[in-house]
């Protein structure tokens, strides 16, 4: 008789080892919340140009360019893993304010980008959107900054590894899949299951530019710690923005005194 409940509670757990392997593209990727891109720019009053980038393997990205009038620079912002570009508005207004050009693009399978969403997939997306700003905005790497949020940290980590941007913000942003997997799930051997690396910790100990991290100690959904160990890791110059609220709420622009702490960052890496 215990035998038989052994075996079954085996069974049970062994069909769900192989369910959490095969689906994993679904936790690590939202693009179903909030398909339709219901808004632009246009709403905050920015003026701004939709662009559909193209990437090495002939998927195409869609996205907006938001001028600056007398910009001090570029950013090039990589979203989250849920919703798409329409819901990254407070950003841009943010950033249009600070007097930053933007260049905001949906990964491939996201709004109405074509293509499935994959980790490779990501990182050419990523590449595509820093080859069109050398080229189309013909923007220097020094006058460029990378900033991702949560997911997009990650890809903005991958990238600033590779690239000389002017300065990197991560925000929200885990150390890696693996990492994250293995807290949120305990009772499962992620790190021989996850099929999803996402280094972020390996990226931002390349990273040379000026890294500001932010993070909320009440963060929900990725630990505190690991904003920490990200900003640990990193090189000098390097600052930590201390935020509060939940994953879905501690964003800079949600209180004035961050996008401060955000601004004079941006002027000290400028200055560099």
């Amino acid at each position: 008789m215990l035998s038989n409940i052994l075996i079954s509670v085996l069974v049970a757990y062994a069909a769900l080892l192989v369910i959490v392997y095969l689906f994993q593209p679904r936790l690590v990727y939202s693009p179903q919340v909030g398909r339709d891109v219901t808004a632009t720019p246009q709403a905050y009053g920015l003026r701004f140009e939709p662009v559909t980038i193209t990437t090495e393997d002939e998927e195409r990205l869609d996205g907006w360019w938001v001028p600056a009038e007398n910009a001090l620079g570029t950013v090039l912002l990589f979203h989250g893993n849920a919703g798409n570009i329409s819901h990254r508005l407070d950003y841009l207004e943010m950033f249009h304010q600070l007097r930053y050009s933007t260049l905001i693009v949906d990964y491939r399978g996201y709004g109405r980008s074509t293509g499935s969403p994959s980790e490779e997939g990501t990182y050419r997306d990523a590449r595509a959107a820093w080859d069109y700003l050398r080229h189309a905005r013909a923007a220097r790497p020094s006058d460029i900054v990378i900033v991702g949020e949560s997911l997009g940290g990650a890809v903005a980590a991958w990238l600033a590894a590779r690239e000389p941007a002017r300065a990197v913000v991560l925000a929200s942003t885990f150390t890696s899949v693996p990492d994250l997997g293995a807290q949120v799930y305990p009772f499962l051997p992620v790190r021989l299951l996850s099929r999803f690396d996402y280094d972020t910790l390996g990226a931002v100990r390349k990273i040379r530019a000026p890294l500001l991290v932010a993070h909320s100690r009440g963060d929900d959904i990725i630990p505190y710690s690991h904003g920490r160990a990200l900003f640990a890791a990193a090189r000098e110059p390097k600052e930590f923005l201390e935020m509060s609220g939940g994953h879905n709420d501690g964003f800079i622009f949600m209180r004035r005194e961050w996008v401060a702490q955000l601004a004079a960052f941006l002027e000290r890496a400028a200055a560099r």
